[in-house]
């Protein structure tokens, strides 16, 4: 029996090296990478989600960045479908393919399969839209922390669609989000293999506090008003462009928001750790690590199997 593709899939926190260790895997093993970093597919937004420079998008093939419009609707069983026809082209040519990304719900898509949940009635996501615009955010967090707090402290709970997905759920069905999370991966056609980043979580902060001044070094601020228009579209509800909004509409210092991007990506952090150390399939390597060193690994693994 002829043995399985590859995928490596390469995971961690925001800003901790994935893009580098993405790339250098893909020459090594002579193939192609797929992001699975949701705040990256959409063309229109490069500064304010890190996306690779044009030299890191020349170094190796890449699939599913900045291909969509913030005008198109593009959700995670999308790219499940999408990232899964372009693993099929990959394996025809190549043994091996690299998936990149720190959105644990995607990466968890492409390896696993989609949780399926039941149909709810629309109003009751108009409702909550309606709390949302009147009582703002917090008051979707305090819902959910309450019916569904399993699912809340692994969630991003600073992204209002998660927020108002999961209380629809549970309000539509009296369950909660959480039990409908799928306990039985999904048959594919390839074998996984988890590489994770790690540093300590004061490198962690730092290095994401510097990568916002670079931003804002880089022209965010202008990219953010270009899409001040269109602020009500669910890709422009992340961090980075929300808080910058409301610089725009009067509500905080410019100041004041770049401080509140810094704290808000080091949550997001933290609950990028916590969705990745629930998976003890992963292989974690110090941030510093010599890439040839988890080259190596990767083809002592492959080769065991």
């Amino acid at each position: 029996m002829s043995k399985k593709p590859l995928l490596i899939c390469v995971v961690g926190a925001t800003g901790i090296g994935k893009t580098a260790l993405g790339i250098a895997l893909a020459k090594a093993f002579n193939t192609e990478i797929i992001s699975a970093d949701s705040r990256q597919f959409y063309k229109d937004m490069s500064i304010g989600t890190a996306v690779p420079s044009p030299k890191e998008l020349d170094a190796a093939p890449h699939h599913c960045i900045q291909h969509k419009s913030i005008f198109d609707s593009y959700s995670v069983g999308d790219f499940e479908r999408e990232a899964l026809l372009k693993l099929d082209t990959i394996f025809t040519k190549q043994p091996t393919a690299v998936l990149v990304g720190g959105s644990g719900l995607y990466v968890d898509a492409v390896v696993n399969g989609l949780d399926y949940f039941p149909s709810i009635d629309k109003d009751i996501r108009s409702r909550l839209n309606e709390t949302l615009e009147n009582q703002g955010i917090k008051a979707l967090q305090t819902a959910l922390k309450e019916v569904d707090p399993l699912y809340y402290k692994t969630m991003d709970s600073e992204n209002p669609r998660r927020l108002i997905r999961a209380l629809e759920i549970y309000r539509g069905t009296g369950k909660p989000y959480s039990t409908f999370l799928k306990a039985k991966a999904a048959n594919r056609n390839f074998d996984t293999l988890y590489i994770g980043l790690t540093a300590d979580r004061p490198i962690v902060y730092q290095r994401i506090n510097a990568r916002v001044d670079i931003m804002m070094e880089n022209g965010l601020l202008a990219e953010v008003e270009a899409l001040y228009p269109h602020r009500g579209l669910n890709a422009l509800q992340t961090v980075a462009y929300r808080e910058l909004f409301e610089y725009i509409d009067g509500t905080r210092s410019l100041e004041d928001a770049v401080t509140e991007i810094k704290k808000n990506t080091r949550r997001f952090a933290k609950r990028q750790g916590t969705w990745f150390r629930k998976n003890q399939n992963i292989h974690w390597f110090d941030y510093m690590s010599d890439n040839t060193d988890i080259i190596a690994f990767i083809k002592e693994k492959n080769t065991l199997k």
